[in-house]
């Protein structure tokens, strides 16, 4: 099982189109997909599920942040299945085709909140005490992918980070094998890309160094996997120059970056969460729209190349 971790400091780089369409090819080439929202927007959840469906079902007990709430007030959370559920319109494609399938952990509005509360667990009597607080804080939301995995038999688990570097998103990354990033070929949005890097690797330092007093943590070793260009214009068949010149700029990181990309086009990219299914899996007469879900199935094919093979 492959575990992903899809982050960018920069919020509106398509992180939750690259998230979706991702889960989407590999579902319909018959993967078992597990989605975790960790963005309080919550929109990779209402991708996938209606939100009036998910105010009257969903909202109060499954969440990510009803799991992460039993952690704030001292509980032992509950296994990560009680959270999952399985997007119904999405699914009743993928049955029809006999495919695989797509499980979502859903986030929540109020997950803003939840990072506060996390913190005033941290502390300790001494250095030795909040540094196992430390361990057990970032580390719970591995611990809990690692027990779903010995119940379900995923290929793979996509973690949908907020544009920050809090507790969440750091028990995002430190339950990840990969790091994902998308990035809108501008100054702004690959401004944060090298910042982001040096923050995992202090991460993974800090978290190894602490996990020596804890003889049940194993070391960790998340890598970024690539940067993956969203909202490409395209002229000539290739990017205009304007962006061309923060691709250069990104590779000059020594930052992987993938060779295909998600090319813009505000109209299906932003009907197909009112759908409940992503762009790669719906069915488009115009060439134009075609090609595009063509380009989706080689960034996955790209993808799934990177990881070695799902």
């Amino acid at each position: 099982m492959h575990i992903v971790s899809v982050i960018n400091y920069k919020g509106g780089v398509g992180k939750t189109t690259v998230t979706a369409n991702i889960a989407g090819e590999l579902a319909w080439r018959g993967k078992k997909v597990l989605l975790i929202d960790t963005d309080a927007q919550a929109s990779l959840t209402f991708s996938f599920v209606a939100p009036d469906i998910w105010d009257q079902n969903y909202k109060d007990s499954k969440t990510i942040k009803s799991w992460f709430d039993a952690i704030s007030q001292g509980n032992e959370p509950p296994p990560l299945s009680d959270v999952v559920i399985r997007p119904p319109t999405v699914n009743r494609l993928l049955q029809l085709r006999q495919k695989g399938s797509i499980d979502l952990i859903c986030s929540h509005l109020g997950l803003i909140n939840v990072d506060l509360e996390l913190a005033t667990l941290l502390g300790g009597a001494n250095m030795t005490q909040s540094k196992k607080n430390y361990i057990k804080v970032h580390g719970k939301l591995r611990k809990a992918i690692e027990e779903l995995a010995e119940e379900e038999d995923y290929d793979i688990v996509l973690i949908d980070c907020p544009p920050n570097f809090n507790i969440v998103t750091k028990n995002a990354i430190i339950a990840s094998e990969e790091i994902l990033i998308p990035a809108k070929p501008d100054y702004l949005s690959t401004l944060g890309i090298d910042y982001l890097q040096r923050s995992v690797n202090q991460l993974v330092r800090e978290f190894n160094e602490y996990a020596e007093l804890d003889d049940e943590t194993d070391n960790i070793e998340p890598h970024i996997l690539g940067v993956i260009f969203t909202m490409i214009q395209i002229t000539s068949g290739m990017p205009i120059a304007a962006q061309r010149q923060f691709i250069s700029q990104t590779k000059r990181l020594g930052v992987p970056t993938l060779e295909n990309y998600f090319r813009e086009n505000k109209t299906i990219f932003a009907d197909a969460p009112q759908a409940l299914i992503p762009v790669v899996m719906q069915h488009y007469s115009s060439n134009t729209h075609t090609g595009i879900v063509t380009e989706i199935e080689q960034v996955v094919n790209e993808f799934d190349t990177m990881l070695g093979g799902l």
